[in-house]
């Protein structure tokens, strides 16, 4: 099967995007978290948890327990795992792994420990963000979820925030108070974050513009921002004139532009602007 010019471009810029974001995901945990011993849940804090009881490094733990379970996860799930998760879960294991010996580190980076957590909460936030928006997961607790949700009817959302609970609380345990209240911030923080991300890298701005003259508002959405509209007739209550309302959806960049001309093109017309993370549909986000 052929595949068009087009289609390797954008294969090519969401692995290269995934890439980077995986490369930040390994940075975060090793320069950052591990160090400090910061747990925020999920295979990462149980790697964390278990050099704080049985000793070693948490990337060789987190290296174990992501390739076991990526193990398990193909088996059971197979081609529904996903290419991408694959991807991200393979270089994220081995990355982990590597980093260590490529650049050792033995304790934090720098003496300021809330800068640490402060570095480690928002890489890590925005990197998970950007991966499950590719729709991609770094492995990890997610194929278990994949798993349970593929055989029984356990409420998954509930059971893996259960855990990741248990994970950080241990925290206080083995490693202290400060180590703990530090961990159980970022994983409350770090579960709110993630959604503003998402929704901010999928923010559009909906456009519904009531004119008395489309055709010229019509063709610059279609020739200037490359996109369509949907028009329909209406009337105005007061004077019962008949008016066409313009429907579309651009990004933030271009919605500034559409702003502009239409201001300067029909000072009058009447324009109401709604942020949207949301929008699905051809040139927006498929139902893959």
């Amino acid at each position: 099967m052929k595949i068009e010019k087009d289609q390797v471009t954008k294969i090519i810029k969401e692995y290269g995007i995934l890439t980077v974001a995986t490369m930040g995901t390994i940075v975060e945990n090793y320069l950052f978290k591990f160090p400090n011993h910061f747990t925020f849940g999920g295979v990462t804090g149980i790697a964390v948890l278990l050099s704080g009881v049985l000793g070693g490094t948490p990337n060789t733990y987190a290296f174990i327990i992501n390739i076991l379970l990526f193990g398990l996860g193909f088996l059971v799930l197979g081609k529904s795992f996903g290419v991408k998760s694959i991807y991200v879960t393979l270089l994220f294991s081995v990355g982990l792994e590597a980093v260590q010996y490529i650049y050792p580190v033995s304790e934090p980076i720098t003496t300021q420990p809330v800068l640490d957590w402060i570095f480690a909460f928002v890489i890590t936030a925005v990197s998970s963000a950007v991966i499950f928006n590719l729709g991609a997961s770094s492995g990890g607790t997610d194929i278990i979820a994949l798993i349970l949700k593929k055989y029984t009817n356990i409420k998954i959302g509930k059971a893996l925030m259960i855990v990741d609970f248990v994970v950080v609380v241990s925290a206080f345990f083995i490693y202290g108070a400060t180590v703990g209240c530090f961990s159980l911030a970022g994983y409350l923080a770090k579960a709110f974050f993630v959604d503003s991300v998402i929704e901010s890298l999928n923010s559009y701005k909906y456009f519904t513009i009531i004119s008395e003259d489309a055709e010229a508002i019509c063709t610059f959405i279609q020739e200037k921002l490359n996109h369509s509209a949907t028009i329909y007739t209406a009337e105005g209550a007061y004077a019962h004139r008949k008016k066409v309302v313009i429907m579309t959806v651009v990004n933030r960049n271009q919605a500034m532009r559409l702003r502009n001309f239409v201001r300067a093109t029909e000072p009058d017309t009447f324009m109401m602007i709604t942020n949207s993370s949301e929008i699905i549909g051809n040139g927006f986000q498929r139902f893959d």
